[in-house]
């Protein structure tokens, strides 16, 4: 008699006859099918890390794209004011000769266990990205107002993942001329890199060059080895050396040790001297990032809600910050903060909050490239932490203590250990990035970018660019974004903020002008010359 074993026990059929022998058997040819299974899983695992099989995101991109919530989306939010109007016929046309010249804006992304791929989106579709806007009715002379509540809540519409990140939105009458919002995903690139992209738009534009062939890439211990090198070395001695140059010449000069060590050890002691001081500011500037204390709490600080709103100003005129900020021997930058600071100073003691001797802190960008690589798109910034003194009324003596915090940040390490945290987040799951980002947004009330444009108005399709305006994202619990820009001869303010820790980032807005002015008229009060 044969007794058979069904498949629904762990085994094969076997025969009892067979004995012990075809249990072995069974088993090992089970467990080599395991082995065969873990063998390839894994490959495919390490192919996927390495970046041999398509275009991988840079970690710190990956961060970018796995930090959306249902609080705050990572889209770079911008509005464009043309005078006069352009068509959707036009923009495409321009659109199509121009920004998709960037392989990156028809590529959607692919996400996996060990990060995310970029794809050529064999079925991209220019209609889906270039869209009419109609604004909602209003009343007369309130289409700023209609405008705004319109970008507010494109800001938490998020981007189709199964298309390229990105869409832009025409609204082709406006005002006497057209306005166009733009969303691009902050995974695509930093502000600095998508102001080149804007640029290659401008009439006479230009577009990135021709990147040459690609070396066939060798297999093996070799392609290991260029994958160290390409992916690990350079990327992190070019960051390191763009940083460590702000610091001074000898500092910088210390990676000179790495490169030659004979020519280091010829530098003898004073070689040593700057490796010790960079060892020590490196330590330093780590400690004050992990350490920094919570800022003062304050209305805008909290758990942020699900809706957005937006506001601006009209330009102020840039040769009269530049006037003010020569008679205080301080810089232009110093003089916009310092009007940052009293303005939520100002808005917050419309509320009858008491703000003496109250800081807040905002994460602002910095540049981590060279202005000539921008068009290589992707992340390359460090975020710099700015205390704000909304807490002093006399707008003197603020002025002069955000010029005193500046000088402070001036050589600091800290943005290149933010981008470097940013790189460690994007190779962790998304609750352990979670968690090392709020670390983050805990201690910060805003994010706030200040970005220097062109000093003359450009032309797109032949229409003149009036005014432009961008909003970066917040992460985590951070309900604020504040942006300065300057351009055609103008500086102006721009808030977006979360509804339910700011309801009317108006209030702000107004602030802006109303501090600069006290500022210019203060300055002019103050005692000139030897009399």
């Amino acid at each position: 008699m044969v007794t058979r074993i069904s498949k629904s026990s762990s085994l094969n059929q076997t025969n009892h006859t067979n004995g012990p022998s075809s249990l072995s058997a069974n088993l090992a040819e089970t467990a080599q099918h395991a082995a065969q299974k873990v063998q390839k899983d894994i490959a495919r695992a390490v192919k996927g890390t390495l970046g041999l099989s398509g275009e991988r995101m840079s970690r710190v991109d990956t961060a970018w794209l796995r930090m959306d919530s249902s609080s705050n989306l990572m889209m770079i939010v911008g509005v464009w004011m043309l005078k006069p109007g352009i068509s959707h016929a036009n923009l495409c046309e321009r659109i199509e000769n121009s920004l998709l010249q960037f392989r990156r804006f028809k590529q959607r992304v692919v996400e996996d266990t060990a990060g995310a791929t970029w794809v050529d989106d064999d079925r991209f579709d220019l209609s889906q990205h270039v869209v009419i806007e109609k604004l909602p009715k209003h009343a007369k002379g309130q289409h700023q107002t209609a405008l705004q509540d319109r970008i507010a809540e494109l800001a938490m519409v998020p981007l189709n993942r199964k298309r390229p990140l990105w869409q832009f939105h025409l609204v082709e009458n406006y005002d006497g001329g057209s306005v166009m919002i733009m969303r691009i995903h902050h995974c695509i690139a930093d502000g600095i890199a998508l102001i080149a992209v804007c640029m290659s738009m401008m009439d006479g534009g230009k577009l990135p060059p021709v990147r040459s062939a690609k070396v066939e890439k060798r297999s093996g211990l070799e392609g290991a080895e260029d994958w160290v090198n390409n992916t690990l070395i350079k990327p992190l001695t070019h960051m390191a050396i763009t940083a460590l140059d702000k610091t001074g010449d000898g500092v910088a000069g210390s990676f000179d040790l790495l490169g030659d060590p004979k020519h280091g050890m010829e530098q003898g002691l004073a070689t040593t001297a700057h490796l010790a001081n960079l060892a020590y500011k490196l330590a330093g500037d780590a400690a004050g990032l992990l350490l920094m204390q919570d800022d003062s709490p304050t209305r805008l600080k909290g758990q942020p809600g699900t809706t957005k709103k937006v506001a601006w100003c009209q330009p102020i005129p840039l040769v009269e910050v530049k006037a003010v900020g020569k008679a205080l021997n301080c810089s232009i930058n110093d003089v916009l903060l310092s009007c940052v600071a009293g303005a939520i100073g100002a808005y917050l003691r419309d509320f009858g909050d008491e703000v003496k001797g109250k800081d807040i802190r905002a994460m602002v960008p910095v540049n981590l490239r060279p202005l000539e690589e921008a068009y290589k798109l992707g992340n390359h910034f460090g975020l710099a932490p700015v205390v704000l003194p909304i807490g002093i009324d006399n707008p003197i003596e603020r002025v002069y203590e955000v010029r005193r915090r500046m000088k402070l940040l001036k050589g600091s390490m800290q943005p290149l250990l933010a981008f470097a945290t940013l790189a460690v987040a994007g190779t962790l799951v998304k609750s352990a990035q979670e968690a090392v980002l709020n670390m983050f947004s805990k201690k910060t009330t805003a994010v706030m970018t200040n970005v220097p444009g062109p000093a003359q108005k450009l032309q797109m399709c032949g229409s003149t660019l009036e005014q432009t305006l961008f909003w970066v994202p917040q992460s985590g619990s951070v309900g604020l974004g504040v942006s300065i820009l300057s351009y055609g001869g103008g500086v102006q303010f721009g808030i977006i903020s979360d509804s339910t820790l700011c309801p009317d980032p108006q209030k702000i807005i107004d602030e802006f002008e109303p501090e600069f002015a006290k500022l210019s008229l203060v300055t002019l009060m103050l005692p000139w010359g030897n009399e």
